[in-house]
């Protein structure tokens, strides 16, 4: 059997549209889907229960949210081969374990006990630092038939990044938009470079150079190629408008491992469709 789509849930309407994304995405790839649920440690300070008691009543709990998890699911995708887990311990460790062998790990931009201001969930930042699979994190807006887009930067290494936009556009039958975005002349003007087009040519280059291999193995993906002098989140953020999905890279090339670059850490706040959070193998 392929590698599930794991997808966590805790009953709130975040997770719903994550579930949904994630149902949707594994019938589509036919793939299994894996629902998970994770009951967190009891704490027994000002408890009015015993800490048996009080296990087995969020126990109780976590089965009815799975349950209406399955439900909804076996109800809009009859067919989709689905699997329930109730997980125990902190949340993202245990979304860690359960999605090990998985194809990608789906959630939503905030849980059950987030704050109404709060643009992103704790589970969600933290998987998105830690996960060694491609996190989707899904937000409102999450049913888009428009292009899939991709924010790279040419001058590290790209290549999980782009080969999993380029899947993604191939099997969804979508255009595919490379974006480069860039902010200062200063260090261009230091190598030499004497204006803003004689730069941008020469990023275009460099971005076309990085993806090519690719295009070679997916030659049925229309590419666009967009350069553009803004910040990077800026950029993206106003181009994932119109996006079926937006991939960007775990961290920055500055950056190594569990540190969420900036670029990733702002588009997953900002960015306006589902955002796929790919980690360096």
């Amino acid at each position: 059997m392929s590698a599930p789509i794991v997808v966590g849930t805790d009953g709130s309407d975040e997770s719903a549209r994550a579930l949904d994304w994630a149902a949707a995405e594994a019938a589509a790839r036919e793939r299994p889907l894996k629902i998970v649920h994770t009951v967190g440690s009891w704490s027994q300070e000002k408890a009015r229960v015993s800490p048996d008691e009080a296990a087995e009543s969020m126990t109780r709990a976590g089965g009815m949210v799975l349950t209406a998890a399955l439900e909804r699911v076996q109800d809009r995708w009859p067919g989709l081969v689905t699997t329930t887990t109730l997980a125990n311990g902190e949340p993202w460790k245990a979304l860690s374990v359960q999605s090990e062998e998985a194809f990608e790990l789906v959630l939503g931009s905030r849980g059950q006990g987030g704050f109404a201001g709060l643009l992103l969930g704790s589970t969600s930042l933290r998987m998105a630092e830690h996960s060694t699979i491609p996190v989707v994190v899904v937000r409102e807006d999450a049913f888009n038939d428009g292009e899939i887009l991709v924010g790279i930067d040419p001058v590290r290494d790209a290549g999980e990044i782009l080969d999993y936009a380029f899947e993604a556009a191939e099997f969804h039958h979508a255009r595919l938009r490379v974006v480069h975005a860039w902010q200062t002349l200063a260090t261009f003007i230091e190598a030499g470079y004497a204006d803003a087009e004689q730069i941008e040519a020469e990023l275009r280059k460099e971005v076309i150079t990085a993806y090519q291999p690719l295009q070679h193995r997916y030659r049925g993906v229309d590419v666009v190629v967009e350069i553009v002098l803004e910040h990077p989140v800026a950029a993206l953020s106003k181009a994932s408008r119109t996006a079926r999905l937006l991939v960007v890279g775990a961290h920055d090339w500055r950056w190594s491992s569990p540190q969420l670059g900036s670029v990733s850490h702002g588009v997953l706040h900002h960015a306006q469709c589902p955002v796929a959070i790919v980690p360096a193998r």
